[in-house]
């Protein structure tokens, strides 16, 4: 398999998109999506520092099934208000940039999914913006998106990912 510099991908790979317009569009993806969790992050910060409390937020979790995480977290709002923060900011750099894509996004589809069971307003049943924010972040692992236009498509070149390919399940 040849390696196609223009959509950062292997030819002839199974799961990868071809042609140069749905490398764009993944890109795009990939970059939008990024832009949308740092910018919560980043706001944070700027609004609070690492002071933001999610309080609130897990307790809005209680008569969901993710009750107990909730109230266990709930607890500890000094660890996690700065670990949503410095995690929103740090998931949505990787994801701008295209480095260790899979990873972050894996840290994005658990936020999501937190976010989906514990929002719990299903007005419109259960697709609404949270379960569409785990369907973008699920979307970015499985095309491997860091690999169109991102830095995991140099990353994954290098001898260290070709002497262990497993680490390629963390880029792309």
């Amino acid at each position: 398999m040849g390696y196609n510099t223009r959509a950062g991908t292997e030819s002839g790979a199974g799961y990868g998109a071809a042609g140069t317009w749905p490398a764009y569009w993944i890109a795009v993806v990939r970059v939008l999506t990024g832009w949308w969790f740092f910018h919560a992050g980043f706001t944070k910060l700027l609004e609070g520092g690492l002071t933001f409390d999610p309080s609130g937020y897990l307790q809005g979790m209680a008569g969901t099934v993710l009750a107990p995480v909730g109230t266990t977290l709930a607890g500890y709002p000094g660890i996690i208000g700065p670990m949503v923060v410095i995690f929103e900011t740090l998931i949505g750099l990787a994801l701008i940039v295209g480095l260790l894509t899979r990873f972050a996004s894996f840290g994005g589809v658990m936020f999501m999914t937190m976010f989906w069971i514990g929002n719990a307003e299903y007005a419109h049943g259960v697709v609404n913006s949270d379960f569409m924010g785990l369907l973008l972040f699920t979307t970015i692992i499985v095309f491997g998106a860091g690999r169109y236009y991102g830095l995991d498509s140099i990353v994954e070149r290098t001898d260290l990912v070709q002497g262990a390919p497993r680490l390629k399940y963390l880029l792309g």
